[in-house]
């Protein structure tokens, strides 16, 4: 008898505890939408998700500015890889070749190299 009081008393405090997350999630969900942080949580999301950088980033990354010539961001390009390469870090030479994969997409739409 004691088991079956104990057991419904649980399946209750269980179904009043699962009831109170549901609602304080909703509101929680509501708050967010309303201050315009669910927006942005999923704009970060996208952004992270994705491979791509900016023209502005990849500038930045071999350290070129808009005037360099594409021989100039080739040569910046190879010696960035190779001392990456070299030093052993992976994630800077992938930068690397990420920010000369998306200048070349610019320079091509531009007719320059």
């Amino acid at each position: 008898m004691a088991g079956r009081i104990i057991a419904q008393f649980i399946v209750m405090g269980s179904g009043i505890l699962g009831r109170a997350f549901f609602q304080a999630y909703r509101q929680a969900i509501a708050n967010a939408s309303k201050t315009g942080v669910a927006q942005e949580a999923m704009q970060n999301a996208v952004r992270k998700a994705g491979k791509a950088i900016n023209e502005q980033e990849a500038r930045q990354i071999l350290g070129v500015t808009e005037q360099t010539s594409w021989e100039e961001i080739l040569q910046k390009y190879d010696k960035l890889f190779e001392n990456n390469a070299k030093a052993g870090s992976f994630y800077l030479q992938s930068k690397v070749l990420r920010a000369k994969e998306c200048l070349e997409v610019v320079y091509r739409s531009n007719g320059t190299p």
